[in-house]
């Protein structure tokens, strides 16, 4: 493996990039099986790639063992179909020890976390993410966010690295944003990939897309794939009618109710799923599930969601 065919296969994706949330069974434990269905439906409904066992995939919260096994799983029910990028984080050896354990399991790439608890200066933190790209053949795409915040200067040294291919944002400063996509464009040759991280991404990505990010993660993928598939093509057909009625109706209503539970970024999510007819469980502690009143209102946002898409064809008419 090498950096070009994954940075080939992200740069102009064909649908949302899926970032599958872990399945629990009733007693706590990894389901495998349901898993595998949620991965599968989401490569079968459109998704570009599956980001396994990142933010959405609880990646705090797996072992080693169940990491590895979860990868392997996603592995196996693409079949090389779309490909698979493994979460890895925590301290250095920890990451080094997880960018392995997903290699072994057959990604295709990383999505390298930001260190766990320390805040560490700019030399720190380049020295961590180039001896996790070091650690093994797979691409790494670094993520911003958190205590792991760039400068532009860092971030041509990233891009300079062998083996990192891409920098994903999850802080949402724009200005920031631009700073390093003019730096690293000035300086470094080649393509490198920038992706709108921001959970529920859809809502800013008309302004991450305005100053060089056109790609973005899809957490709405997992539990409404229709929706998230509608926006992505309007999206890249600069079909503007469409995207406002989906922020309007569906994804602003989304962030807002997202916005009043700490963790929601995931365990709405979940709850989504389950909505939507697969079991994958609750969120592992210290996540907590949404309250009954806010899984009514997220149904009742789905609902509108799809709704919003009957109409669709009479309105492009």
């Amino acid at each position: 493996m090498t950096p070009a065919p994954l940075a080939a296969r992200l740069s102009i994706p064909s649908g949302p990039l899926f970032f599958p949330v872990t399945a629990y069974g009733p007693d706590g434990a990894v389901d495998l099986d349901t898993y595998r269905a949620h991965v599968r439906r989401g490569v079968e409904a459109g998704a570009a790639a599956v980001f396994a066992c990142c933010g959405t995939g609880e990646f705090h919260a797996l072992t080693p063992e169940e990491f590895e096994a979860c990868v392997r799983a996603a592995v196996e029910e693409t079949a090389g179909r779309v490909p698979v990028v493994a979460g890895a984080g925590y301290g250095t050896a920890l990451a080094v020890r997880y960018a392995r354990l997903a290699e072994a399991a057959g990604a295709d790439g990383l999505l390298a976390m930001p260190p766990y608890l320390v805040v560490a200066g700019q030399e720190g933190l380049l020295r961590h993410y180039r001896e996790v790209a070091a650690a093994t053949a797979l691409p790494v795409i670094v993520y911003q966010r958190d205590n792991a915040v760039f400068t532009p200067d860092t971030v041509v040294e990233l891009a300079r690295t062998d083996g990192i291919i891409g920098l994903k944002d999850g802080l949402g400063d724009l200005d920031l944003m631009q700073r390093i996509v003019s730096a690293v464009r000035t300086v470094v040759p080649g393509d490198f990939l920038y992706f709108n991280g921001l959970p529920t991404a859809e809502q800013t990505q008309l302004a991450y897309r305005a100053i060089g990010v056109p790609l973005y993660s899809s957490a709405v993928f997992c539990f409404a794939p229709e929706i998230a598939l509608a926006f992505h093509r309007a999206l890249e057909a600069g079909d503007d009618t469409t995207v406002g009625r989906l922020l309007d109706g569906f994804y602003r209503p989304f962030v807002e109710l997202r916005a009043q539970g700490r963790g929601y970024a995931v365990a709405l999510v979940k709850a989504g799923v389950r909505l939507r007819g697969l079991d994958v469980g609750e969120v592992r502690p210290p996540l907590h599930e949404p309250s009954e009143d806010h899984v009514k209102q997220l149904a009742q946002i789905i609902e509108r969601g799809y709704a919003l898409l009957e109409k669709e064809p009479e309105d492009t008419k």
